[in-house]
């Protein structure tokens, strides 16, 4: 699960992280505020404006913007409220903004180049190791560095049976090139990252930039976090931080049926039990011609319930032209999920685009026979090679 920037931050800070702060705001005049708020905290007179949405790049789509007066502040934040931000992390159809974070001014006035550093934790399943990626080119896009400057980019690996030792703080830090008083900043930053990425069950932990100031204290300017779903129930405070409104309606429609669901941009819609199967049926509807429309994976229990949520759920994609079902009946009995499909054909009624069912497993040849006798526009097929050749014949009409 991602959260956004602010909640990243609020995050850190309780681990001892020193971080840019600021306060977030969902209107200009909210805005103005906050920033006069910031101002009796930090001192600071000029303020940055962020965009919050889940996506990387946000300064060059033109989401972060320096305001160095309160009508700024209210300016820049009633153009960046509402706008719809496109980065290369939202593609083309970008995102609605619909807040922003008010922060400090942390480049200090006379300071021609602070220097910034790219810091991220995340687990190297390779090694089945926690990884700390780190870079002296910091506010640059890391893919980047690795690809043209692969040498800058430092790694150290971290044992979870034994945690992050003070040797690997203080041999990132050294390689990174800080000295003096900084060098124990840039250690205690490192300690304390690590103790909230593995606190807090995080799938990943990025700051980028993380700044060296002229007085050499090292603090978070950004922080993009996602957190481990599968270890949500034990942060329920975490699991509150979700934004609904970053995540894809149908998406969130599907969680809540406990469907796996992931919308892609193709015109043939998918259901099957089990993601192995999802990803090998997304395979015959490429080979047959057709783009999947998305991943749905129902699960080993499919029924008729399941089944009527993941047929809602696909017809609501307007790019739909045909329906594939594939299900394997292992723990699940193939005549059930025919009769299930028949039972949500008729509640949900008016489906105008033909729907292919492959059933395979326990009971296979009964579930045909139902989906057959159904007298609803069903095709019913046993082997995966008779399912695409239906799904390209359904799509050349």
């Amino acid at each position: 699960m991602n959260i956004h920037e602010y909640q990243g931050k609020e995050i850190l800070k309780k681990y001892g992280v020193r971080i840019q702060e600021g306060i977030v705001a969902e209107t200009a005049e909210a805005a103005v505020e906050a920033a006069k708020k910031l101002n009796q905290q930090t001192g600071t007179e000029w303020y940055v404006v962020k965009a919050q949405i889940h996506a990387g790049g946000r300064g060059k789509g033109g989401g972060v913007k320096l305001a160095k007066n309160l009508d700024e502040v209210k300016d820049l934040a009633g153009k960046i409220i509402g706008m719809n931000l496109v980065t290369k992390q939202t593609g083309p159809e970008g995102k609605h903004v619909h807040k922003v974070l008010i922060s400090q001014d942390v480049y200090y006035p006379g300071e021609s180049k602070p220097k910034e550093y790219y810091m991220s934790i995340l687990l190297d399943r390779n090694t089945s190791k926690n990884l700390i990626i780190a870079s002296t080119e910091g506010g640059m896009e890391i893919e980047e560095v690795a690809e043209h400057t692969p040498e800058k980019i430092i790694k150290e690996w971290v044992d979870p049976r034994v945690g992050l030792q003070g040797f690997q703080a203080r041999k990132i830090a050294f390689k990174l090139g800080v000295e003096g008083e900084a060098f124990k900043e840039m250690v205690n930053f490192i300690q304390a990252l690590y103790k909230a990425y593995e606190e807090t069950d995080s799938a990943m932990f990025e700051i980028n930039p993380v700044l060296k100031t002229s007085d050499n204290k090292i603090l978070a300017v950004d922080a993009k976090v996602n957190l481990d779903d599968n270890a949500l129930y034990r942060h329920k405070d975490l699991a509150a931080l979700r934004d609904l409104n970053e995540e894809d309606p149908l998406e969130v429609e599907a969680s809540n049926s406990g469907l796996n669901y992931v919308k892609l941009d193709g015109n043939v819609g998918c259901m099957v039990n089990g993601a192995g199967l999802a990803m090998a049926t997304m395979d015959i509807i490429k080979l047959s011609g057709g783009e999947p429309a998305n991943f749905l994976d129902v699960g080993g229990g499919a029924n008729a319930q399941t089944v009527e949520a993941g047929f809602r759920i696909i017809l609501k994609d307007p790019n739909v032209k045909a329906i594939l079902i594939n299900i394997f009946g292992g723990i699940v009995r193939c005549d059930r999920v025919a009769n299930g499909v028949v039972e949500a054909y008729k509640k949900i009624g008016d489906i105008k685009v033909p729907i292919i069912v492959r059933l395979q497993g326990t009971n296979a040849e009964e579930g045909a026979k139902i989906i057959e006798e159904s007298g609803l526009k069903v095709f019913s097929a046993i082997v995966l090679k008779d399912a695409a050749a239906k799904v390209k014949e359904v799509l050349s009409k």
